[in-house]
């Protein structure tokens, strides 16, 4: 629903007629019916079981995603339930924190935090597709890269044919070859993420396509789950400051809503102070909020080692702007070298980040610097996707090859002869630093 109006989850439309975004709102006086104690022990008691689709993170709190549909037109591959790391040796020396957090979102199938929302969107499909009189030829996609991935898996889980728009020569291999081998239709289109993301909405209007990017608030629905399970991991207790890496922006209002709906229905007893981190090289966000939120402008999104972030007009700017007007929240950018280097850093303390993540520990850093954010605040940063989608970045930057940057924290091979000695020179001359 948008300004009033009201439409069914089985309307295939994006937009209201005022063009804005529209929402999924659910029937709070029914959810208050039951108390707070109720739903803790019902998540509690489904979480990381076998019972299907309930062991998943997100069918877990089904009543509060999708109630109406079957479990048996649920696609689910037990997204969720994803760790949530201390990040113990990195938050004391480098940031003086005792209670840093970080929330591996891409533990999951196909590698990031979008197949929490996937699962919901495709379920959706599917029950369209099993009882409603309408046509849908297949469901596409613009993706940077994660979106595709996560779409082409589900959509194959479910036998729907899936459709993805990817910017030529913008993503990794790893990232490419997913919707391959899912057996998506790619198409790899000589533009930047928003040109694509132009395209498939002018095809999806004029064909039976089923648009699955971030302004489809099913989406959201999904993805507001890792809020959930957040302050089910700290036993409902809710962090001080969540930090996330800001792109489309659609996550940055999907955390915003769980936590939201925690809080209203007497799960929790605050909400936490929001902190978007966005790519120096693609922040209208943050240009907006050094300004005010006056007079929001895109911007050409310049290249960037964070590619899944790499937008500069994103969908959901106005729903971001009210989760940070509504928490007190804080946007910090990050260049390219400091969120390379922060990610190898923190790489070096036993995680395996992605650039993504490398923006959002950078900003981190900035912050505590600069006395915003409190060294005995419980601090959870979101980590959105797998570091092993961006090998190629990682290589680039332990064999310092990348132009322009120091590499500090570079750890290249050692090439040594098959040589005893020469194998002792190196050991000793390491180990005894």
């Amino acid at each position: 629903m948008d300004g009033g109006e009201e439409y069914s989850l089985n309307e295939v439309i994006y937009r209201s007629k005022t063009g804005g975004l529209l929402d999924v709102k659910h029937d709070m006086d029914a959810l208050k019916a039951y108390d707070a104690q109720y739903w803790k022990d019902l998540f509690d008691s489904r979480a990381g079981g076998t019972s299907f689709p309930y062991g998943s993170g997100v069918w877990s709190k089904k009543e509060w995603i999708l109630p109406g549909i079957p479990d048996d037109h649920v696609v689910s591959m037990f997204e969720g339930n994803s760790n949530l790391f201390w990040a113990e040796r990195f938050g004391k020396e480098t940031l003086g924190m005792n209670d840093l957090w970080v929330k591996q979102c891409g533990n999951s199938h196909t590698g990031s935090f979008k197949d929490l929302g996937m699962t919901v969107l495709v379920s959706q499909v599917n029950h369209i597709m099993k009882t409603q009189n309408k046509t849908i030829a297949a469901v596409g996609c613009a993706s940077t890269g994660d979106t595709s991935a996560a779409l082409s898996a589900y959509c194959a889980a479910a036998n729907i044919p899936s459709i993805v728009f990817l910017p030529a020569d913008k993503i990794s291999l790893a990232q490419l070859v997913q919707p391959i081998a899912n057996g998506s239709l790619v198409m790899s289109i000589d533009t930047d993420f928003d040109g694509c993301m132009k395209l498939i909405r002018e095809v999806t209007a004029e064909t039976p396509i089923y648009l699955a990017n971030s302004m489809n608030s099913l989406r959201l629905e999904g993805q507001k789950t890792a809020a959930i399970e957040i302050c089910q991991q700290f036993d409902w207790q809710v962090p001080d400051y969540l930090v996330i890496p800001g792109g489309n922006l659609g996550n940055v209002y999907a955390f915003y809503k769980g936590f939201k709906q925690c809080f209203d229905l007497g799960l929790t007893d605050r909400m936490p102070r929001l902190v978007v981190a966005q790519a120096q090289n693609a922040n209208p966000l943050y240009k907006a909020y050094v300004n005010g939120y006056d007079n929001f402008e895109a911007v050409k999104a310049q290249a960037t080692f964070a590619s899944a972030i790499q937008i500069g007009d994103p969908v959901s700017i106005h729903r971001a702007i009210l989760a940070l007007k509504e928490t007190d929240g804080i946007v910090e950018e990050a260049s390219e070298e400091e969120l390379m280097d922060a990610a190898a850093q923190a790489d070096r303390t036993g995680m395996f980040n992605c650039p993504h993540t490398g923006v959002a520990l950078a900003a981190l850093i900035k912050l505590r610097e600069k006395g915003v954010i409190e060294p005995d605040a419980r601090t959870v940063v979101v980590s959105t996707a797998h570091g092993l989608k961006f090998a190629q970045s990682k290589v680039a930057y332990h064999s310092k090859e990348i132009e322009g940057l120091a590499s500090k924290w570079a750890n290249p091979p050692v090439q040594v002869k098959e040589d005893f000695g020469a194998v002792m020179d190196v050991l000793n001359k390491k180990l005894n630093k």
